[in-house]
């Protein structure tokens, strides 16, 4: 799975993250092709509280472990 993020919060403004499927996951700077399109998501997060929401998932609110800011558009990509 993939995740290409824009916004403030991230080490960078644009970046791909990508989840294996042993549950590792890492990032890049930028935009890292191919891209198919699964879900588009707007993430809000405040503290330690992430509110999503996705176009497929609809609207989720989750609980971090970490304090954080961050305001995101993204694509979720298989």
């Amino acid at each position: 799975m993939k995740f290409v993020e824009f916004g403030l919060g991230n080490k960078w403004f644009i970046r791909t993250e990508t989840e294996l499927k042993d549950g590792t996951e890492f990032e890049e700077k930028g935009i890292i092709r191919p891209i198919k399109i699964q879900s588009i998501y707007l993430r809000i997060w405040l503290g330690k509280t992430a509110f999503i929401l996705d176009s497929k998932d609809g609207f989720k609110k989750t609980k971090k472990n970490r304090n954080e800011i961050k305001l995101l558009f993204g694509i979720k990509s298989l």
